[in-house]
């Protein structure tokens, strides 16, 4: 009798063991090593994620920015309409920063190949003739001053390193790369720093790779794990993306839970010198957390995850872009619901905003292109079937901006100044100096350059070239950062003065090697 109960003890034991057993080989079916696609659904997901961008941006762009800190309520409509989409494009092209990026690489990567160089891309966004805003605009400042990448992303040269930019535009390479997450990251790696760095840079590498996951995988939570998987652990950005996952599991019905837990614990702004002592973020890993509580709260359903993803605020109509995008390749065009389908199919054969492109054309190309990035990786196309060698995320190399600086002060200025020099006295390692050349008799448009010499503590360090012209100026009047830790002297002379401009300046954030202590009120 005995030895009949451990007879079966043994069984029941062996059972759950291989039970246990098939389980792991499930999660391990998840990484096959070729995953095969026919080109028709390849196609309809490659679709799915461009409509997802443009409907996802089009749908936030009213409340972008207008909600800082605070989430939008749900009394608020948001509107639609079937004919949204072109209105858009005519009446805000420039709210579009987002696609018309990404379909500037794209187009280079037609012209000059797969394997266009850091500087062939970053050249090419340069001298594009559209609006620019922070780490981009201060990229284009860069290169077309000689700056080029990496070094034009970087936090020294960049005050927007962390700020949103390249995650908003590395969509594309995602889009490209079915499968093929490292390839993704190495895209990533040659165009991101063109005008990110760090936790900037991260939010590109960690979005694209959502990205080439959906293709393979419709389990959200296995698409954001093992994305995450491509950033270093030790990163704001990975924790910060860490504990929404953590968050949702504690509060999976209460998006709202999370999004105070995120306010709480990750809204510290330190690079964006607008973001910084203001409501105001645009930091990458911040607006990253909001599109991962859309996923995660929308549960796959279009229309909550892009509402979610935008009533988290900040920048609520590039986040619910990327969720829309993400989710949009996952279950491919042919299922987004028909309500959004009118507007982006009336939108699909018109030149996109300040591009010489439809976006019909862009999803040919992207598929052209993903078909070459498949056989170039060791994938094969045979008749109606696309097989891809699936890669399994590797994480990239660790990088951190603005280390040894902390927000110190800002002092908020709005002063013009016509024959003056601009003096400044300060005590701390850093300092950015915000502002822009000013029209005074109204002028529009001009190809005046301000000239400006820079002195600290009584050494000529500088001459800065202040364009008027809106699309090439410089987005931060200056800026230097880890000087000894003590009292600094800057002055600003303008060389070149004109009686038609001014230089504005608006405001200075001062930063220093230690962070501000809270006031001692038990002091007398």
């Amino acid at each position: 009798m005995n030895t009949k109960i451990i007879y079966i003890g043994v069984l029941i034991m062996l059972l759950s063991i291989a039970s246990g057993c098939k389980s792991k080989k499930d999660i391990v079916s998840k990484f096959p090593k070729e995953f095969s696609i026919s080109k028709e659904e390849l196609k309809d997901k490659i679709r799915g994620g461009w409509a997802g961008q443009t409907i996802g941006v089009t749908y936030g762009g009213p409340t972008e920015f207008r909600f800082k800190g605070t989430m939008i309520q749900d009394y608020q409509d948001i509107i639609w309409h079937d004919h949204y989409i072109k209105e858009t494009y005519e009446l805000d092209p420039g709210l579009y920063d987002d696609v018309y990026l990404d379909l500037t690489f794209v187009n280079i990567l037609e012209k000059v190949g797969l394997n266009a160089s850091a500087d062939a891309f970053a050249l090419e966004f340069a001298n594009e003739d559209y609006k620019l805003w922070h780490a981009n605009q201060a990229a284009r400042y860069n290169v077309l001053n000689g700056i080029m990448p990496p070094a034009s992303g970087h936090w020294m040269n960049n005050p927007h390193a962390d700020d949103i930019d390249f995650q908003i535009e590395a969509d594309f390479i995602g889009l490209m790369s079915p499968g093929m997450i490292n390839t993704s990251s190495d895209y990533c790696d040659r165009i991101g720093h063109i005008m990110n760095y760090g936790d900037g840079w991260y939010g590109g590498v960690f979005m694209s790779a959502m990205y080439t996951l959906a293709y393979t995988s419709n389990d959200l939570d296995f698409v954001i794990n093992e994305a995450l998987k491509t950033i270093p652990e030790q990163s704001l950005f990975y924790k910060t993306i860490a504990d929404v996952i953590k968050w949702h599991k504690q509060y999976p019905n209460d998006w709202k839970q999370t999004w105070f837990e995120v306010e709480k614990n990750h809204s510290s702004e330190k690079g964006c010198p607008e973001g910084v002592f203001n409501s105001f973020n645009i930091d990458a890993r911040l607006n990253a957390a909001y599109v991962i509580i859309g996923l995660l709260y929308g549960q796959k359903d279009f229309h909550k995850t892009m509402d979610i993803s935008t009533r988290c605020g900040q920048d609520s109509d590039c986040n619910p872009a990327t969720a829309a995008g993400i989710l949009g390749v996952m279950d491919g065009y042919k299922n987004i619901p028909a309500f959004w389908k009118p507007a982006l199919e009336e939108a699909e054969g018109l030149k996109f905003p300040y591009m010489d492109i439809t976006l019909n054309q862009v999803y040919d190309l992207t598929y052209k292109h993903s078909l070459q990035l498949i056989e170039q990786n060791g994938g094969k196309i045979e008749g109606d079937k696309v097989h891809i060698k699936v890669q399994k995320p590797e994480t990239v190399r660790f990088e951190e901006s603005f280390v040894g600086m902390y927000p110190k002060e800002e002092r908020y200025l709005r002063q013009h100044y016509t024959d003056k020099n601009i003096n400044i006295d300060f005590t701390g390692n850093g300092i950015v100096v915000l502002g822009n050349v000013n029209s005074i008799c109204s002028t529009t448009k001009s190809d005046y350059v301000a000239l400006l010499d820079v002195y600290i503590d009584g050494e000529k360090v500088e001459q800065v070239k202040m364009p008027f012209d809106y699309i090439v100026r410089k987005y931060d009047i200056y800026h230097k950062y880890l000087l000894k830790e003590g009292k600094h002297h800057v002055e600003i002379k303008w060389v070149n003065k004109s009686p038609d401009f001014s230089i504005y300046m608006k405001s200075i954030v001062i930063y220093s090697d230690s962070q501000n202590k809270p006031l001692d009120t038990t002091k007398k």
